[in-house]
C-alpha cells in the first residue's frame, strides 16, 4: 500500500479557479481532471489522504453531489483531515478516517504529521517528522520539513512521501525554527 497526499481540491468551487489561477474553464472540467489525475496515481490497494478542502460551494452542500465525487475517488482508503471548508456534508461522507490532525507512517523514519494548516513546530519535529499541509495554495510551497501537498503546487497529482521529501531537500529552513526548536 503506498500513501498519497494532495490537498485543497475544492471540488465544485467555480471562484478557486480565478483565485488560484488555475488552467480550467468550468469547475465541470476542473473535478473531472482531477478525478482523472487521482486515478492515473492511486492504485487500488493505496491510501489517499486529502489534507483538507475537499469540496466547496453550494454543491458541497449537495449530498448526492458530494457522494458522486467521493465514490470516483481511488484507493482502498480515503481519509479526510479536516479543512475550513469542509462542512458538516463532507465530513460525513465514508471516509476510513477524519481528523484535524493525524500522524502516519511511511516506513520512511519518523511519522508525518498531516494539518491542513502550516504550523511551526509539531509533534517529533526534531526528531525528522515531516508536516504536510494545505490551506495556502499555491501562495508558499513550504519549508525543509513542512510542506505544502496542495494541487495548486503539485500539478494538480497527489503525491507520495518521497515526492515530498524530494521538494523538501530544495526547500529553505524556516526563518523561525531556531526560535521554537533550539536545541537544549
Amino acid at each position: 500500500m503506498i500513501n498519497w497526499y494532495t490537498a485543497d481540491t475544492h471540488f465544485g468551487h467555480e471562484n478557486i479557479i480565478k483565485h488560484c489561477g488555475r488552467p480550467f474553464q468550468s469547475a465541470a472540467q476542473m473535478d473531472a481532471v482531477l478525478l482523472e489525475n487521482l486515478a492515473s496515481k492511486v492504485g487500488p490497494e493505496d491510501a489517499l489522504w486529502i489534507v483538507g478542502d475537499f469540496a466547496f460551494g453550494p454543491k458541497a452542500k449537495d449530498r448526492k453531489w458530494l457522494l458522486n465525487i467521493f465514490s470516483r475517488l481511488p484507493g482502498a482508503e480515503q481519509h479526510l483531515v479536516v479543512g475550513n471548508h469542509d462542512g458538516e456534508a463532507t465530513q460525513a461522507l465514508p471516509w476510513t478516517t477524519v481528523t484535524d490532525l493525524t500522524e502516519v507512517s511511511d516506513g520512511s523514519g519518523a511519522p508525518s504529521v498531516l494539518c491542513h494548516y502550516p504550523m511551526i513546530t509539531w509533534h517529533r519535529a526534531r526528531k525528522g517528522a515531516m508536516h504536510l499541509f494545505g490551506h495556502v495554495h499555491d501562495q508558499w510551497f513550504g519549508s525543509r520539513n513542512a510542506v505544502n501537498v496542495g494541487v495548486d503546487v503539485w500539478g494538480y497529482v497527489p503525491v507520495t512521501i518521497r515526492d515530498i521529501q524530494q521538494r523538501a531537500m530544495s526547500l529553505q529552513e524556516n526563518k523561525h525554527w531556531q526560535d521554537v526548536e533550539q536545541v537544549s
